[in-house]
């Protein structure tokens, strides 16, 4: 997934865009959310973005569960003293993380906190509230302080000595390490190598990729066009308007959406932890390299993505592991039922908004576009939602036990 500075520029100028979209604001958590997803994508790199909504949300939830008592914490136990406010909870849970994740968004994040305390009333409710969600909030990031996500970028590039090699290092080669919220460790979910390039899958999916993802096809239509520029965007803000959709459906409480939200991001997050630690294990060459090296008809050493590369492997798809592991927790939230229509918008198509009617459309459609993008092969896509599936399966599970 893309972690180029100018994403962040992209996604600044559109923020009003997406304010604007259609979310019905069902309660404290899922406006917290949607400022907190607003927020944490001003930072260029998604991966570091999706970390900080897995604090963000799993604060909220304990600061929230530490009040109505519905569930166990997850991460931190808070005490909370009798009728403690959970709209101040919620607020504070994420002001206080998101300031310690990233405090060059100061003033946007104490804009957004005054503006919940606003609207619950001065007293001893509002103060233990706080109280709740500050304690919530700093016992989560602690939990967090070691888990790998800082540290020193030692990429070897493969070369030979004296060859020049690109000297623009990949991102987060040490991603996979990182200690994962409900996985036992990066590689728990390691799928079997890429298909042998002799293989028919191989040609077959180098040639679909070839004719549809180059930057020039003629062949892409207008309809994979549009999707293919939806899903150039990879950060936060992107997704959550998914989740809420569900969140807001009738009949759902604060605790239950705080617990919602809270799985889909720690899904999200355990599933970028397993995606990279498959992408630097495997090394598999994108297409844009494929084309332009392969032997045979399908060489073309002028070939180019329709959309910029991400740096770093390609096997398997990142934005896919991701779709899949949310859209995993949001059908387990809808069951049986017919759920609410989902839908979202783009800060790479210029606030466009799309709709799906169930979670599995949500995935297929993200799936099929990274290969329109030009930057991911179909056996690729199907591996990193299959991936996914299985990493929302095991937060769902972590998170159904009750008290």
């Amino acid at each position: 997934m893309p972690s180029h500075l100018t994403r962040a520029c992209i996604g600044l100028l559109a923020a009003l865009l997406l304010a604007a979209a259609p979310d019905a604001r069902a309660d404290v958590v899922t406006d917290a959310n949607a400022r907190a997803a607003e927020i944490a994508s001003r930072h260029p790199a998604t991966p570091i973005a999706v970390r900080m909504m897995a604090i963000v949300q799993v604060s909220v939830f304990d600061a929230a569960t530490a009040i109505t008592g519905r569930y166990p914490a997850f991460r931190a136990t808070v005490t909370a003293a009798p009728g403690a406010s959970v709209d101040a909870a919620v607020a504070a849970a994420t002001r206080t993380a998101l300031l310690k994740l990233l405090p060059a968004q100061q003033a946007a994040i104490e804009t957004d906190y005054q503006a919940a305390l606003r609207a619950v009333p001065d007293g001893a409710a509002k103060s233990s509230g706080i109280a709740v969600g500050e304690q919530a909030a700093n016992a989560v990031l602690a939990s967090c302080a070691d888990d790998g996500a800082v540290a020193p970028n030692t990429y070897r590039p493969h070369t030979t000595p004296g060859v020049y090699v690109p000297t623009v290092f990949p991102a987060v080669p040490h991603w996979g390490k990182r200690k994962p919220w409900v996985m036992t460790s990066g590689d728990q979910l390691r799928p079997a190598p890429p298909v042998s390039l002799t293989s028919d899958t191989w040609k077959r999916d180098l040639a679909e990729i070839k004719a549809v993802g180059g930057k020039t096809s003629t062949q892409r239509t207008a309809e994979q066009t549009a999707i293919a520029q939806f899903w150039e965007a990879t950060l936060p803000n992107v997704y959550w308007p998914v989740a809420r959709a569900v969140a807001n459906a009738p009949g759902r409480d604060v605790t239950d959406n705080a617990r919602l939200l809270a799985t889909a991001a720690v899904a999200m997050d355990d599933a970028l932890i397993a995606v990279f630690d498959a992408k630097y294990t495997y090394n598999f060459w994108r297409p844009v390299t494929a084309i332009r090296n392969v032997e045979g008809d399908l060489r073309d050493p002028a070939w180019v993505p329709f959309i910029d590369t991400p740096m770093h492997p390609e096997y398997p798809c990142a934005h896919c592991i991701v779709s899949a592991s949310m859209g995993t927790v949001l059908a387990a939230a809808i069951g049986s039922s017919p759920g609410p229509k989902l839908s979202s918008s783009s800060y790479t198509a210029s606030g466009a908004t799309r709709t799906w009617n169930t979670p599995q459309e949500f995935m297929q459609e993200v799936a099929t576009a990274r290969i329109y993008d030009g930057v991911h092969y179909r056996f690729s896509t199907e591996v990193g939602t299959a991936m996914g599936k299985r990493v929302g399966e095991l937060a769902v599970s972590r998170f159904k036990t009750t008290r």
